[in-house]
């Protein structure tokens, strides 16, 4: 699949179309060791383009990847207070990316990322169901009546329609496994709070079939096997 060069280098190195056609002007590009300065060329992966000294490596093929947020970790590109989870990629890998659904700032554990946006839509569309598992930790101790209204649904301030039943796993008196089959803002606070109680705290670690590697760290990261990837598409 062949494209403009300039598309290409602003893609592959950061600079704006502005700024990549300045570098085309200032002899700055190599397309198989011949200098180039029509941004309108295109290019392919069987081309070998250089830019300032460095070759530029083509990525061919969708890319899916699992990481373990940490707190204090947005999931988007851009945001003036706090870093954002991109940061742990490399450029340009990181600008190709987006978040198969969020978490929230002060939320940690398991992001999966791809460039595949059919695929993401298979996880975050509320039609097919996925469900995801988060270990909550409340403010005050958790109530029986709990697992029912939450199996049941509740009705979230400011929405119309009850949440989708959810199931509950009491571990003990102040933590609990709670899996959904949606993604409503900030929805896990919203129903404990509806239920009287607080977060404290919220880790999700399984997202469909996908459980968090135990194997990594806060900010590490890995590649979905092939088989982690089709398990949405089934």
């Amino acid at each position: 699949m062949k494209q403009r060069l300039d598309k290409f280098l602003s893609e592959y190195t950061g600079l704006s179309r502005s700024q990549a056609t300045k570098a085309l002007r200032q002899n700055l590009v190599k397309v198989n060791q011949q200098l180039v300065k029509d941004g309108a060329l295109k290019v392919s992966p069987e081309d070998v383009v250089e830019f300032d000294g460095e070759t530029l490596e083509w990525v061919s093929g969708n890319q899916y990847f699992l990481l373990y947020k940490p707190e204090g970790y947005v999931c988007s590109h851009d945001d003036g207070e706090y870093p954002t989870v991109y940061q742990f990629f490399d450029y340009p890998l990181s600008s190709r990316l987006h978040t198969a659904g969020r978490l929230d700032v002060d939320t940690t554990g398991l992001v999966l990322l791809t460039d595949d946006g059919q695929w993401s839509h298979r996880i975050t569309s509320p039609k097919y169901h996925c469900k995801k598992t988060y270990l909550v930790t409340l403010a005050d101790p958790v109530e029986d009546f709990y697992l029912e209204q939450c199996a049941q649904g509740i009705l979230l301030k400011g929405e119309k329609q009850p949440t989708k039943p959810a199931q509950i796993e009491i571990i003990d008196d102040y933590n609990l496994n709670l899996t959904i089959v949606e993604g409503k803002y900030h929805q896990v606070k919203r129903m404990f709070a509806a239920l009287g109680n607080k977060v404290i705290a919220l880790h999700r670690w399984r997202i469909g079939q996908i459980i968090l590697d135990p194997q990594l760290e806060e900010g590490q990261y890995r590649a979905l096997t092939d088989a982690e990837v089709q398990s949405f598409l089934k």
